[in-house]
């Protein structure tokens, strides 16, 4: 927990007390269903929770944003984003029917009002978005393709609807054939751990 107080301090008790029930929970379900690889799990805060919240340090969304969070697996990025944003709608989906299980269990056991789940793939949802949210879950150009009819034209955050997505490593070759405009964040610009050295956090917007 230490490592989210660190770059968050403004977390309310509230908030400070759901990401402190994220580990025995995680932990809990893992054990059952594995969601987080074995070596990660003792990593959770810094690996898979800060690594969530690296978005919010690039926007605040406004209240009642719809945010997808396609290909969820255990409710990452979706879950920690929403004990951020609590006036934020969250939408998680995963085509996995037992990583949806967890993230209803966990979703359950927060109380989180703010999140909706189901069992479906991405190409096949309807709905209109702000924001899409994702963590490598394929290349970009396949996601974009799954995604980009999701996106509502009717922005009114600080930053114009689309998608961010979190990803390592060299991301030329498959940002070349993308006609979307899009910027690119360093996320060991936001976050100091070594873990995030080559992290990146995309933006794309006008897809």
């Amino acid at each position: 927990m230490e490592i989210i107080l660190k770059y968050f301090p403004e977390l309310s008790e509230n908030q400070k007390n759901l990401f402190k029930q994220l580990f025995p929970l995680y932990s809990d379900w893992n054990a059952r269903i594995n969601v987080i690889s074995r070596k990660d799990i003792d990593h959770l805060y810094e690996r898979h929770v800060l690594h969530s919240l690296s978005i919010a340090r690039i926007i605040q969304f406004t209240k009642n944003t719809a945010i997808l969070d396609a290909g969820t697996g255990g409710g990452f990025p979706g879950i920690p984003l929403a004990i951020y944003f609590p006036e934020v709608q969250f939408h998680l989906v995963d085509s996995i029917g037992k990583k949806i299980k967890v993230v209803e269990a966990i979703t359950e056991s927060l109380g989180l009002m703010n999140v909706t789940f189901e069992q479906n793939r991405a190409e096949n949802l309807k709905g209109n978005y702000d924001f899409v949210i994702s963590r490598a879950v394929t290349t970009l150009p396949e996601f974009l393709r799954w995604i980009s009819k999701l996106i509502s034209k009717d922005n009114f955050n600080d930053l114009q609807n689309g998608v961010f997505y979190l990803k390592g490593g060299d991301l030329a070759k498959e940002l070349e054939p993308i006609r979307a405009k899009y910027k690119i964040y360093d996320i060991n610009n936001l976050f100091d751990d070594k873990f995030f050295k080559t992290k990146k956090l995309i933006h794309l917007y006008d897809i």
